[in-house]
């Protein structure tokens, strides 16, 4: 570990000596409350000053306590405007996903290699790699309807331009804002009183010519009746062209060359002295090729070019085929080769990035009807569309084939009659039918109305706050160019009949099949159109919240050391979602068929028929009930001993599907008679609700043949149902978090340190297990909840297996973060001033126990294929004047694992094998640096030219055996990015 900080200190050196420092000046940020009532505005020209909020208006993240000078304890990350323009991204959620403390953030470069997961192009923010269901996302203080079934939104559709800051709460706030605030809280707040036009037009590109990036974005402000009717407004539109596939083979879009098809191959063998799993590049399935192989029997390894002529495979190892039942292979490892002819393999047409366009449209009016209280009504529309390719082809391996198939060459029908063999074993990644794609579309429309302000109570000053929102998501997820599992099935099954080709089922004939020649690019398009119709999967969604919340702030007596500050309050909130989706996925009981989706016998009458994208229909409910209440109580306060407030929160939760909960949260802050120096401490009761997907998930049936059934010691036929449950009670946190720092001492001005420990710990998580694993759990008298999803001797109907999630798992994570900023004014003289800020946050350690009885927790701190680093650092440096800016910003984690569950070890010194304890050859991932610089030119007062460069050396992602792990490596390049920013 020392040898890496030394690597990435000698490279963040060598950064510094390109003489680059930081453009439109960063913010020193302590997490102090009264700080992050006002940052500082972005100097875009002369435009006219920001106003100071009124008391009313000042959102103090973490807290629901709004009076004068209160310090939250809980730690808080802040993001100014001027960073977000800096970093000069076309979508506000990368910059905010790049802090350190933010791990295993969704977005546009995670999720493009699934066509089933619906979460394609979803921007997610995930803190302390708990998930991005355990971080609750607010804009102004206000939920969001999500934009999944999940219920996390799509920061993609918040209005990005009028973003005034973001607070990142780092520890758990469910105390003050409810469910989901486990891992914390992500603040956008905008600015509500804004006055002027300022707008944006950027552009980018990679240096591969991809990703093509437009942005353009408007916003105004103006104020009628003596600045008593506020209106203000923002549009945006953003285009981000993405990274499609690559070619067939390991070459990547557009000459990207980092993709070696690493495998991490299984070799099945435990106890020879020799590792069980091998970390191999360039590995060759010997299942499947480009346009079909023979995998098995005495024609093994015959495989057909384009034009369907048979040819011998070069396989890799010097890989010689035993031509047997089994289709072994010589020299190679099971289902693996290395090198020979890697034509057929798929992978490499993964994109890289989603395609995204993401249309905004925001307005608010407010009214001020008494000095410092106002009326307002905001609205604000959002689109997103997204489009991905997950994999080249759709690989069919495994297939068996006829020899009296017509489409087949007269050479190896031939071969098979010499063999004395009537069928072969085939595999196929079937290139002739050309490659699926998803396409997403999102659309919100959300409305708030609500009145916010101050007046006098019983002598003293109360704030209030109360709204009603109303929210709407619609999102359609459509896939094209995807087969039907069955029609393919009929259709390779061809046979003459009176000189033509046909399908051989008489079924399939009478209801349209179309012959598919499979061997080679020869397929035909009435054959495509038959297994791959025009109407392909498709999942319609429609979600909706309800949210009604009143809020009071105040301090009623004063104390010995200083006011009492008082919050209270109470929300109402209605979740509900309705999901459709196409016939042939979701079954004909569920979705009737008819118009693009006919009835077809061929075709499963309970669904599950496409290759992929088997979309269910589900709909679901659930409202809460709650009250809180906060107290900052002053302790101390005098020159000798320092200012020592302690500060506690708790709440009621009534959940219509789950009964009531308890979230609390007890902490403190203390000014020490040091100038500068904070200590701060809270530990908190942290809740997170099952979501609408947990509870009410669409229902997916899967028949088991010869499920083993432990009470009569025997195989029975039984019904699989994936379902959801609305038993699961909510998920329990502990979190603490410790801290020290030290805000702008009078002996250094500008200078804000800070060093803040944290620890949560997870209970009652909720997990899904295997249909084996419930039967099992209940048999064991493990976990006797388990025993009502099943029955297995049912005398009513079909045994059945209902597979839903459970409340069984846990987490465990601590670590700590460090923070540091100075700004340094005038600098060796010159005019302006010189910034610097670093982050850092360090994974001590991520422990997850799935509660299943033979397994180990596993620890995935340092996992460099997940989320969460060893150490992840932000490091930026600025120099701005009257005239010009200047950045540099390095981004780097550190090395790691495949797996911390691994033992390492060489042929002839290895240990048995075991599922807890595997062994492997090599469990090593590097880190990365990535080296980002910019600057921006006052053209004139009004006018900003800028430009940017992210990924300064091209740095690709590591090697590693799942492709590419995007939620920590670059995988798109070095990227371009120039604009126009202007104000009036």
């Amino acid at each position: 570990m020392l040898l890496n900080l030394l690597d990435c200190r000698r490279l963040l050196l060598q950064g510094a000596s390109l003489g680059v420092v930081a453009l439109a000046g960063l913010m020193p940020i302590a997490a102090q409350a009264q700080d992050a009532a006002n940052p500082s505005i972005a100097a875009d020209g002369a435009a006219e000053p920001e106003e100071r909020p009124s008391a009313a208006e000042i959102i103090v993240t973490g807290s629901r306590i709004n009076t004068s000078g209160f310090t939250a304890p809980t730690p808080t990350t802040v993001i100014g405007s001027e960073q977000i323009a800096a970093n000069a991204q076309p979508n506000i959620f990368t910059t905010i996903s790049q802090l350190p403390s933010l791990q295993g953030s969704s977005g546009t470069q995670v999720n493009t290699f699934s066509t089933s997961s619906g979460a394609q192009g979803l921007s997610s923010f995930s803190l302390r790699g708990v998930g991005t269901i355990r971080t609750l996302t607010l804009l102004d203080g206000q939920r969001v309807v999500g934009a999944n079934l999940t219920g996390v939104p799509d920061i993609s559709l918040f209005p990005q331009l009028l973003t005034q800051r973001v607070d990142v709460v780092n520890g758990g706030a469910s105390a003050s804002y409810g469910s989901d605030a486990v891992g914390g809280v992500v603040n956008f707040v905008t600015d509500t009183r804004f006055k002027g036009i300022k707008g944006n037009i950027q552009g980018g590109i990679t240096n591969y010519g991809d990703d093509e990036q437009a942005v353009a974005q408007l916003a105004f402000g103006t104020a009628f009746a003596d600045d008593r009717l506020r209106v203000i407004g923002n549009v945006e539109y953003s285009h981000e062209g993405g990274v499609g596939g690559g070619e067939w083979g390991i070459g990547l879009a557009n000459g990207r060359d980092w993709f070696k098809q690493t495998t991490l191959i299984n070799r099945g063998v435990l106890n020879d002295g020799s590792p069980q799993f091998l970390l191999r590049d360039f590995a060759q399935s010997t299942t499947f090729t480009k346009y079909g192989l023979i995998t098995a029997g005495p024609l093994q390894g015959i495989a057909f070019d384009a034009a369907g002529n048979p040819f011998q495979f070069q396989y890799g190892s010097n890989g010689v085929p035993a031509k047997d039942a089994a289709g072994n292979i010589s020299g190679c490892f099971p289902g693996f080769c290395l090198g020979g002819d890697l034509t057929g393999n798929v992978d490499a047409g993964r994109s890289l990035k989603s395609r995204i366009d993401r249309y905004n449209g925001y307005g608010r009016v407010g009214f001020e009807f008494t000095p410092g209280s106002e009326v307002y009504a905001t609205f604000n529309y959002g689109r997103v569309k997204t489009q991905n390719q997950p994999v080249n082809g759709q690989n069919r391996p495994g297939l068996t084939i006829q020899c009296s198939n017509p489409f087949l060459p007269e050479s190896i029908a031939t071969a098979c009659a010499n063999a004395g063999i009537t069928s072969f074993r085939f595999g196929t990644s079937n290139a002739s039918l050309g490659n699926t794609q998803v396409h997403t579309d999102r659309e919100q429309v959300r409305a708030v109305i609500g009145a916010k302000g101050s007046a006098e109570v019983g002598g003293t000053e109360w704030t209030y706050d109360t709204y009603y929102e109303h929210g709407v998501n619609k999102t359609r997820i459509d896939v094209d160019n995807i087969l039907l599992s069955n029609r393919f099935n009929a259709a390779i099954d061809a046979v003459l009949d009176n000189g033509v080709i046909v399908c051989r089922s008489a079924v399939a004939r009478a209801n349209g099949c179309v012959p598919l020649n499979i061997f080679g690019d020869k397929a035909s398009e009435a054959a495509r159109n038959y297994i791959m119709p025009e109407a392909g999967p498709y999942q319609r969604t429609r979600q909706t919240q309800d949210v009604a919340s009143i809020n009071f702030s105040g301090s009623p007596v004063e104390l010995w050391a200083g006011p009492l500050s008082v919050a209270f309050g109470g929300e109402w909130r209605r979740e509900h979602y309705r999901v459709t989706a196409d016939p042939y996925g979701a079954g004909f009981a569920n979705t009737p068929a008819g118009g693009d989706y006919p009835a077809d016998p061929l075709l499963i009458q309970g669904g599950n028929n496409w290759y992929a994208g088997n979309y269910k229909n589900g709909n679901g409910t659930y409202t809460v009930k709650e009250a809180y209440l906060e107290v900052d109580v002053p302790i101390l306060n005098s020159d000798s001993t320092g200012k020592l407030n302690i500060n506690a929160a708790g709440r009621v939760t009534d959940y219509s599907t789950s009964g009531t909960v308890w979230a609390w949260k007890l902490g403190g802050t203390w000014d020490l008679p040091v100038d500068g120096l904070r200590v701060r401490g809270v530990m908190s009761r942290d809740v997170r609700a099952p979501n609408l997907s947990e509870l009410f998930a669409a229902p997916v049936t899967t028949t088991l043949p010869n499920f083993f059934d432990p009470f009569t010691n025997s195989n029975v036929l039984a019904i699989q149902n994936t379902i959801g449950n609305t038993a699961l009670t909510p998920e329990f946190a502990r979190n603490n978090t410790a801290g020290i720092a030290l805000a702008n001492p009078s002996w250094l001005p500008g200078l804000n340190l800070s060093f803040d420990w944290y620890q949560i710990k997870i209970k009652d998580v909720i997990s899904s297990l295997g249909a084996n694993d419930i039967v099992q759990l209940c048999f064991q008298k493990v976990l006797l909840s388990t025993c009502s999803a099943f029955n297995l001797s049912n005398t009513n109907g079909p045994n059945f297996i209902n597979v839903q999630a459970f409340n069984l798992a846990s987490i465990n994570t601590s670590g700590f973060d460090i923070e540091a900023s100075y700004r340094w004014q005038q600098p060796l003289g010159l005019p302006g001033s010189f910034t610097f800020r670093g982050l850092a946050t360090h994974v001590i350690k991520f422990i997850t126990d799935t509660g299943l009885p033979g397994t180990l927790p596993v620890d995935t701190a340092g996992n460099n294929n997940g989320a969460t680093p060893d150490w992840k650092f932000l490091l930026i440096q600025s120099y701005e004047n009257d005239k010009f800016s200047l950045l540099v910003q390095e981004r780097w984690f550190s090395d790691g694992v495949i797996g911390n569950q691994y033992v390492v070890c060489s042929a002839g010194t290895c240990p048995a094998s075991t599922s807890q304890r595997p062994t492997i050859d090599q469990n090593f991932l590097p880190g990365a640096f990535y080296l980002d610089i910019g600057g921006s030119v006052n053209i004139t007062e009004e006018i900003v030219a800028y430009a940017k460069v992210d990924n300064v050396f091209d740095n690709a992602p590591a090697r590693t055996n799942i492709f590419s792990n995007p939620a920590l490596y670059d995988g798109l390049g070095r990227i371009y990015r120039a604009g126009v920013r202007f104000r009036f």
